[in-house]
Order: structure tokens, then sequence, then C-alpha cells
């Protein structure tokens, strides 16, 4: 992977991770088309990755700075049980990242064919979470958070969008749009970040994790990630507010017919 490649491919990430969009999948396609397989595809969403959540505590910082507030007083407030829900959201992603991480792994070099069905069905998602007609809910509650933890477990395939899955799974919940939209781009940090830590305990142990990126390609990628997820995240939180998230859903089904022709 050269730096072109590494420019083009990090502000896709930046810009796909928060649109509802899957950007694994698009990850996936870019690499497909530069000629990206395996173990150095899988370095680099990972480096991107973690770009991506860097902008989120930008972008959030306000968020994340009553969060830890509220949790250092040690007592059941609304920030601990915000916290609380971060946590139980975490479950499923948990599971599937101790018992299946090799099983994953080995998805992102499976091709274009589950990237498009995966794309079909984030299409499939965000239009019935538009269409449809839940009770609201005023509140996030320790349920809810698990059921949209398990969308976030089933968007670990490339092309079913994380924040299509998490926010569509909401909005079919009846939880507000803007407690929503934050709540959804806070509780992907932490899964990410375990997994930036597990791949740095395996380069200490003298483990591969980087495969053949030369170190300025993963560099140029994750500076070009972080910027174009700072403006995306900023973009999405609007979006999700106005609920217009049906364009999404019509080029995610356009994306994916596309990706099944060029498997």
């Amino acid at each position: 992977m050269d730096v072109i490649e590494a420019l083009i491919l990090g502000l896709l990430q930046g810009f796909t991770e928060y649109l509802p969009v899957s950007s694994s999948g698009h990850l996936a396609i870019g690499a497909a088309m530069f000629g990206i397989e395996g173990e150095e595809n899988l370095a680099f969403t990972i480096a991107v990755h973690v770009a991506t959540v860097l902008s989120t505590l930008v972008i959030l910082w306000k968020e994340v700075a009553w969060l830890l507030k509220g949790a250092c007083r040690c007592q059941m407030n609304d920030e601990m049980r915000y916290l609380i829900n971060i946590l139980v959201s975490m479950i499923p992603i948990g599971i599937v990242g101790v018992f299946f991480k090799d099983q994953v792994e080995a998805i992102f070099g499976s091709g274009l064919m589950v990237v498009g069905c995966c794309l079909l069905l984030t299409a499939a998602l965000l239009a019935f979470s538009y269409y449809a007609k839940p009770r609201p809910k005023e509140r996030i509650t320790p349920g809810a958070a698990f059921v949209i933890g398990l969308a976030q477990a089933c968007a670990v395939m490339p092309g079913l969008s994380r924040s299509g899955s998490t926010i569509a799974t909401g909005l079919l919940l009846g939880i507000d749009k803007a407690r929503l939209a934050q709540f959804s781009f806070l509780m992907v940090i932490p899964p990410i970040l375990g997994e930036a830590l597990l791949d740095a305990l395996k380069m200490m142990k003298g483990e591969e994790v980087a495969g053949d990126i030369p170190m300025l390609s993963l560099a140029v990628g994750f500076v070009a990630a972080f910027v174009a997820g700072c403006v995306a995240c900023r973009w999405m939180i609007n979006l999700v507010k106005r609920g217009k998230l049906i364009g999404f859903a019509i080029y995610c089904a356009i994306a994916g017919l596309l990706a099944l022709v060029f498997a």
C-alpha cells in the first residue's frame, strides 16, 4: 500500500464510519480495487478505526467529560446510568471479539460477495426504520442498550454498517434521535480501543500485526481518517436529529448491487 492509496482509504474510512453506509464495506471495496488483501487490509482497518475513535472524542468531548465527571462521584446518577448502558451494549461485541475473532478476520478477506449482501441488508434496515412508527421512549434503558449492542456485534460483518445498524435499531425501539446519535457514537469507543490494545500487546510480544504496510502509509491513513471523521461525525449527528436517512438506504442498495455485480 502506497501513500496515495492510504490517503484515499483513510478519507473513505473517516467519512463512512459515521455515515450509515458501512466503513468496513467501503474499505473492503477500496482494498479490492487496490489489490490489498488479508492481514495487510486488517491492520490498516484497525489503524483507521482508532483514528475515527479519536475524532469522536474530539467532537463529543463535552459529553465524554460529563460522563467522566459524573462517574468520579461514585453514586448512581444520570452519568453513571449512561455508563452502565454503554457497558451493557459492549457485552455482545465482547463475546464476538473473544470467541469469534479468527472467523471475523477471515471474513475481511472473503471478497465482495459478503460485502454486497451486507450492504443490501443495511439498506433494508435503514428503510424499515425510516417508515416504522414505534412508541417513543424517554430514555435508553439497559435492555435497549443490550439490543443496540447486538446490532453492533452483527455489524462486524464488512458491509453491514455499524452506525446504520445501531441507529436503525434504536429508532425501531423508539429512542429519541438526538440521544440515539450520541449513544451510537460513544458506545463504539471502548470496543475499538480494546481491539487496538490487544494488537499493541501482540506487537510487544513480537507478533506481526501490520503486515507489509509501510509506517508512513499507516500514518497518512490515520491522519486522513481522523480529519474526515471529525467532519462526518458532526454532520451525521445533525442528520440523525432530522431523521433523514432514507437517502443512505438507497445509496447502500445501489452500492450493494454493484458489489455483487463485480464480486
